[in-house]
């Protein structure tokens, strides 16, 4: 078999690149207890990584701001080439090249058959829904690797129509595992649309992915608000309009000397639980981004809130933030009208149409979130420019595979 390697997470702010087990055509053993499967799994297939993604997800992992154990694999953004298929894949052959969504679901389930593939019910016998390499997420090993096992093959796996053409643009394709519909989700659900003016909190990659997204769905002005320069800059760098939140000033008078208004038609929080609250040096406050988009979302507005809000932070500020109870002013969303959109993207769910776009030249996600190719050895450094807020998406390329590279 050949050679498997795979990031791993080592405590408190380290990773690791570690040696493990060429994949088996096999569920994990907790899931298969759990939720009383067999082991074998003949609707699986193996893929050859081509790249896998670090995603602001992973971070909240290394951090130590959730209870992933020491050991835990990392990677839920992958695209790969099958390289073995179990006897029960019928559409999909070796050497295909797919993209994997980071949700893991069985296609056959009530949430499946809904759509919602990220609350899948046969993938998790600790709660629904399940990921490669994420705490509470089940025990599936993580995409950060040489080569990961992806069940329900058929279901799971999006097929690219052409391999040169994939090849050609994979910097882009590899955005289809998360962050390009997750992005997409948030602003779709923060009901985007011909002329709409919209904030999203946070110029990391979702947040960016948000933003573009938001100018896909045909918005008028997309407004980005961060605290750190480099990545407000790699948001206008597509067009958008930025508020630096370092600044001194109330986030609805800055809006207003941008759009004339004090409001937007739409917002989007892509921070999640780790934010901070407004100002140079500003000491985290969890709930300051929904809030916020409360604040400056008008009357009857929708929030798409892609951002990431976890059960379980034991570095979490207070007591009730470890265990993910935030002081939001509902009362003010209540009073606004306001329609809430939480919980993992389901990814299926558009990341065909993404592929289209993609394919016809029509979307730049790469150039958007600043797409940057690394090594698998190079994923620990990765980690760490990340982790100090470098306005970029690290795209590992385990095997050269990556024209970019």
């Amino acid at each position: 078999m050949p050679d498997n390697r795979v990031v791993v997470y080592k405590g408190p702010g380290q990773v690791g690149v570690e040696n493990i087990d060429y994949p088996k055509l096999e569920i994990p053993d907790d899931v298969a207890k759990g939720l009383g499967l067999k082991k074998d799994a003949p609707h699986a297939a193996i893929l050859k990584i081509v790249s896998t993604n670090i995603c602001g997800s992973d971070q909240h992992m290394v951090r130590g701001r959730t209870t992933a154990p020491v050991g835990q694999t990392l990677g839920h953004e992958i695209t790969g080439e099958v390289v073995e298929a179990g006897a029960d894949v019928l559409f999909h052959k070796l050497g295909d090249i797919c993209s994997v969504p980071f949700n893991i679901a069985c296609g056959r389930c009530r949430m499946c058959g809904e759509g919602k593939t990220g609350v899948c019910l046969n993938v998790n016998p600790g709660r629904a829904g399940a990921a490669y390499g994420y705490v509470d997420m089940g025990g599936w090993v993580g995409g950060q690797a040489d080569y990961v096992m992806v069940p329900y093959a058929d279901f799971n796996l999006l097929k690219f129509p052409d391999r040169e053409q994939a090849l050609e643009k994979i910097l882009d394709l590899t955005m289809l595992s998360d962050i390009f519909p997750t992005g997409y989700h948030g602003a779709y659900t923060a009901g985007v649309t011909t002329g709409s003016t919209v904030y999203v909190a946070g110029a990391g990659p979702v947040g960016l992915a948000a933003a573009y997204s938001a100018q896909l769905l045909g918005a008028s002005a997309v407004v980005v608000g961060d605290m750190i320069p480099e990545r407000l800059a790699q948001a206008r760098s597509f067009g958008c309009e930025t508020v630096d939140l370092r600044e001194p000033g109330d986030l609805p008078d800055k809006i207003k000397q941008i759009l004339g208004e004090p409001e937007v038609d739409a917002a989007v929080d892509a921070v999640g639980f780790e934010a901070k609250g407004h100002g140079e040096g500003a000491a985290e406050q969890p709930a300051t981004v929904l809030n916020d988009i409360m604040t400056v979302a008008r009357a009857g507005a929708r929030l798409g809130i892609p951002g990431l809000y976890v059960t379980g932070d034991p570095g979490g500020v207070d007591e009730n933030a470890k265990v993910g109870q935030l002081g939001v002013r509902i009362g003010l969303g209540w009073a606004k009208s306001h329609e809430f959109v939480t919980g993992q993207c389901p990814v299926k769910r558009y990341n065909r149409q993404l592929m289209n776009l993609i394919l016809a030249d029509k979307a730049h996600i790469a150039k958007a979130v600043n797409a940057t190719v690394i090594k698998l050895d190079d994923a620990p450094t990765g980690y760490k420019d990340f982790d100090k807020g470098a306005a970029r998406k690290f795209v590992i390329d385990p095997h050269g595979m990556v024209p970019a590279a």
